[in-house]
């Protein structure tokens, strides 16, 4: 795996995120008031853009299509996909998956995703 410059360090400020691509991989950069981290930039429920989404409480984010939350620096779930009512049907299809997360480093004021 290789390492990627996404972005400057001034680009994203903390309790931000943004979409980048690191080399071929799509991710999803996120800046917590612990750091830097990336996850993959699609949702694992049904592939919405988590770009789209929002972080809540500081450390999760939340796809923007049907509500699916993850831990940022785990990409663990945290809530499946709850909206709109009737979804949990689709559930039993699309179980549970975690987001797989990226090694980010910042230097010299850069922001880098290992990746590909």
């Amino acid at each position: 795996m290789k390492w990627h410059t996404v972005c400057k360090v001034d680009d994203l400020p903390i309790g931000k995120m943004a979409a980048h691509s690191a080399g071929d991989t799509k991710v999803v950069v996120y800046h917590l008031a612990e750091g830097f981290f990336a996850t993959q930039s699609q949702c694992t429920h049904t592939f919405a853009p988590l770009g789209r989404g929002k972080i809540i409480d500081g450390c999760k984010v939340q796809c923007p299509l049907h509500r699916a939350r993850f831990d940022i620096k785990t990409g663990e779930v945290i809530d499946w996909a709850n909206f709109p009512p009737g979804i949990q049907l689709l559930n039993f299809v699309r179980g549970e998956k975690a987001l797989k997360t990226y090694p980010v480093q910042v230097k010299k004021g850069e922001v880098q995703v290992r990746a590909d």
